[in-house]
């Protein structure tokens, strides 16, 4: 494998060296991982990708930094509010590795651009989408061609990072998210469970049970006698912290390259 990259390249990131290994540095020099959903948990997973010294980032999204997003979103600036996420997201990797080519494409994902929008040679796709069909949409064409993904669950209405995990989708627990995503792919994808009742799409979820908003500005754990909405929004239902969203983010990265890692060494390379 080629070790092409510059001396300045190495001394940013000659501590992912020390830790990975320097054949896994210049893998990951190489590689061209797409994050899709610059939010709570996609603009951390963006944020790792370029601290590890990515060579290739690509960012899908078609929201602006709004001032709601200050308690979960890295980018979420006084200075940014109303610009383009994958904006403000992009000049952040590119003064952390001004090396990395940075992609920004300003559309969501949908049953009918999905196939437009995805390359086939990603390294690795991290999943960051919050809404149940384009994130089905998503899953069911990376499954059927074979590209690398990592999925990511709710990340609202939870305080402990350390529930968080990777498991196979089909197994998550507590997570609404999840479970309307298993339905989706199931009825409109024909995607469905083998004979080991797995769906073969790795998830990052939380096993903590949910906290959910009162109207009168409490807090209850029973979803039953929650008076107020039961969706993650920017202004009610579910809340969020940075310690949780940004987990979620870090957790997928974490994945996505040990998977790489474990495909680049069957491969002998």
């Amino acid at each position: 494998m080629s070790t092409a990259y510059s001396e300045a390249y190495q001394q940013r990131f000659g501590g992912i060296a020390r830790l990975y290994g320097q054949q896994a540095l210049t893998l990951f020099s190489q590689a061209h991982i797409c994050v899709i959903g610059i939010g709570g948990v996609g603009s951390w997973a963006a944020e790792a990708l370029a601290r590890t010294g990515i060579g290739a980032i690509t960012l899908i999204d078609m929201d602006d930094v709004c001032v709601t997003n200050t308690n979960r979103q890295i980018h979420a600036l006084r200075s940014n509010v109303g610009q383009a996420k994958t904006e403000v997201m992009a000049e952040r990797i590119r003064a952390i590795n001004p090396e990395c080519q940075v992609t920004c494409i300003d559309d969501f994902i949908t049953v009918d651009n999905v196939a437009e929008l995805l390359d086939k040679n990603f390294s690795y796709v991290i999943d960051a989408i919050d809404s149940v069909r384009p994130k089905a949409a998503l899953l069911s064409y990376c499954r059927r061609y074979k590209i690398p993904v990592v999925t990511t669950g709710g990340a609202g209405g939870q305080i402990d990072p350390t529930r968080i995990e990777v498991v196979d989708l089909a197994k998550t627990i507590q997570d609404p998210l999840a479970a309307k995503l298993r339905e989706r792919l199931k009825s409109d994808f024909n995607v469905v469970k083998n004979s080991k009742g797995k769906l073969g799409i790795d998830c990052v979820f939380s096993s903590e049970p949910l906290v959910y908003p009162q109207s009168d500005g409490s807090v209850c754990a029973s979803r039953s006698t929650a008076e107020g909405p039961k969706k993650m929004d920017c202004t009610s239902g579910f809340g969020s912290a940075t310690m949780v969203t940004a987990t979620f983010g870090f957790v997928a990265v974490s994945h996505a390259l040990k998977k790489m890692m474990a495909k680049a060494a069957r491969q002998g390379l």
